[in-house]
């Protein structure tokens, strides 16, 4: 019929009737939003009922949508009155899944709107819907993960890279206004009248080439979780020299991870060194408080005898407060 057709825009549907009687019938053609078509309909009974419902396909059938919806009627010519539904949300299959009543003796010509708020796929496999737009959220997602692979570029193609790195056992490439964004112990280095801001080449022989790229890969975004927790370690102490805190708080979250007792010592020490407060208090708990102190008591002796008077000191103090009387 020459009025079935339905124009879009955007998240927005209109259907204009040119010729409704007291007692007919209508079905728009099809019109496509998001990623399935859709059908208007409306009959009359004692009321003017509206319906949406998507196409019977393979589409709607597997991945059926949740739409949230406005519909709107109106009249046209001089005198236009407007019906205005409330905000519908409904998994909609087929058309016996929603109608809308409206108490109007419309005839003739009149238009329906349809402004498509959300569109969601359900799942069917059950969990939980999601949109087929983008939100605020998945934006900076996108735009996040683009941002990653660019930097991910830059590092491993050198893209013009700025600065040498010498490690240990060896060179890398990277850019200065990466290192002075996540440290300001390297932008200080870069912005006074250091050797480093003139030669463009810093020395990090403390770290080996391998861990020195581990390193990098996580001031640019990109580090790989077995790559963090081989070199978290060498990581914790270049996260200190170089005072990098998301680094350094990240470290002494992992260590805490895996504490056991082939390692509690060696963590110790370490939180001791690097002050790492959280650190240092769980392994004391894990020696004194859950008396694993006995399962190393070979390796204490050792310990003591490089271990800080004051560490020391504090352990003594632990001691004293696990074992006072009660």
């Amino acid at each position: 019929m020459a009025d079935s057709k339905v124009e879009t825009i955007s998240r927005l549907a209109q259907w204009k009737i040119e010729n409704f009687g007291p007692c007919s019938y209508k079905k728009s053609d099809p019109f496509k939003i998001g990623i399935w078509n859709w059908y208007l309909s409306i009959e009359r009974n004692r009321y003017l009922y509206i319906r949406l419902f998507p196409e019977a396909s393979r589409v709607s059938k597997e991945q059926p949508p949740i739409a949230r919806f406005i519909l709107r009627v109106s009249s046209t010519g001089a005198s236009r009155r407007f019906y205005i539904s409330p905000i519908h949300e409904r998994l909609l299959r087929t058309c016996d899944d929603f109608f809308w009543p409206v108490d109007t003796t419309f005839a003739g010509r009149f238009i329906i709107d349809v402004e498509f708020l959300d569109l969601k796929i359900c799942p069917l496999n059950g969990g939980e819907a999601s949109s087929i737009w983008p939100s605020d959220g998945t934006l900076q997602s996108v735009a996040a993960q683009s941002t990653l692979r660019c930097l991910a570029r830059m590092l491993d193609e050198g893209i013009h890279a700025d600065l040498t790195i010498h490690t240990g056992d060896g060179a890398l490439r990277a850019h200065k206004a990466i290192l002075s964004a996540s440290s300001p112990v390297f932008q200080s280095m870069f912005h006074h009248d250091l050797k480093e801001k003139e030669s463009s080449t810093i020395h990090i022989e403390d770290m080996s080439r391998e861990s020195c790229m581990a390193l990098l890969s996580y001031l640019y975004g990109t580090i790989k979780q077995e790559d963090f927790w081989k070199h978290r370690i060498a990581l914790l102490g270049a996260a200190n020299k170089y005072d990098i805190t998301g680094l350094k708080d990240a470290c002494e979250e992992s260590l805490l991870e895996d504490l056991n007792s082939g390692n509690v010592l060696e963590r110790l020490n370490e939180a001791w060194l690097y002050q790492l407060h959280k650190l240092k208090k769980g392994c004391l708990m894990f020696l004194f408080d859950f008396g694993k102190i006995y399962d190393v008591r070979d390796e204490i002796n050792n310990f003591f005898r490089h271990a800080d008077r004051e560490l020391m000191l504090e352990m003594f103090q632990e001691v004293l407060s696990v074992w006072k009387p009660m």
